[in-house]
């Protein structure tokens, strides 16, 4: 979720695995069907590799061997060819909707309305402040992110911002941990989902969130495999690069794969869609 300057650069993928390059059965339940765009969640390419502007040499557990990848964006990411995105094996986006109690990011709406009409699952996040009370953030995010049955969960980011001009208040981890079940719990209420928890490694140590248990995790680690920073802890997205190259994004973008196989993402889609 960092904030991104958008650079002038466009490339195309390399080396992308469609499903009868991996040897799965051509059967009609695992190929896309002739009009792709209208099935929301049917993935186009499974195990895409997307080039990279600062690339990481992965070892032994690297991201491109996971079947299902996504994107996240916000009004960094000022345009987007969501068809193009779909195109490329971008199969899920999580887009910015909230941050605080008082804003709103500006390209929520276009990114939100669009990755629909590209047929990619999309949910909304809420970038946490913390001089302000988790009921008043949720109640903000509940005015202003659509009860959509389609979407996915929603998800609280919760990162420390050192750059923010108004804020460098860094709560004791017991204040966060009661901070974050309040809005979890108001969010979860109104949509009938249970959210999904972002975060990066120093504030996941910071504040004990391997106690945090009950909820889903998307964890970022863009040098390492989650199971070398986080230890065991379950997750269910890895963000593993910020600085990723998509047919469709202008500039970096961030890259995410689910942790599964293409069968478990479809079984995870209607668990948590609807």
């Amino acid at each position: 979720m960092r904030r991104l300057a958008a650079l002038a650069l466009a490339c195309l993928v390399a080396g992308c695995s469609t499903i009868d390059d991996l040897g799965v059965s051509s059967s009609a339940s695992m190929l896309p069907p002739q009009n792709a765009k209208a099935t929301v969640g049917y993935p186009v390419m499974l195990n895409p590799r997307f080039g990279d502007n600062d690339p990481h040499e992965w070892t032994a557990r690297t991201p491109f061997q996971y079947a299902v990848h996504g994107t996240d964006v916000s009004k960094y990411q000022r345009t987007v060819d969501w068809a193009t995105a779909r195109a490329s094996g971008i199969s899920f986006a999580f887009i910015k909707a909230t941050e605080g109690g008082d804003r709103v990011d500006d390209k929520f709406q276009e990114h939100w309305h669009g990755a629909k009409t590209a047929g990619i699952p999309r949910g909304a996040y809420h970038f946490y402040y913390f001089c302000r009370p988790a009921a008043e953030q949720a109640r903000w995010y509940i005015a202003n992110v659509p009860r959509d049955r389609s979407s996915l969960p929603p998800v609280l980011d919760m990162e420390w911002n050192p750059s923010s001009p108004t804020c460098k208040l860094r709560p004791p981890a017991e204040t966060v941990r009661s901070e974050m079940r309040i809005f979890l719990s108001m969010v979860e209420k109104h949509y009938g989902k249970k959210p999904i928890i972002y975060t990066s490694i120093d504030f996941f140590e910071d504040n004990n969130l391997a106690s945090f248990t009950g909820y889903h995790y998307w964890l970022r680690s863009v040098a390492d495999h989650p199971s070398d920073r986080y230890g065991a802890h379950p997750f269910v997205f890895w963000q593993y690069t910020g600085t990723g190259v998509v047919p469709g994004i202008k500039g970096n973008a961030d890259l995410n794969v689910f942790n599964g196989s293409h069968a478990d993402w479809r079984k995870w889609i209607s668990t948590n869609e609807g």
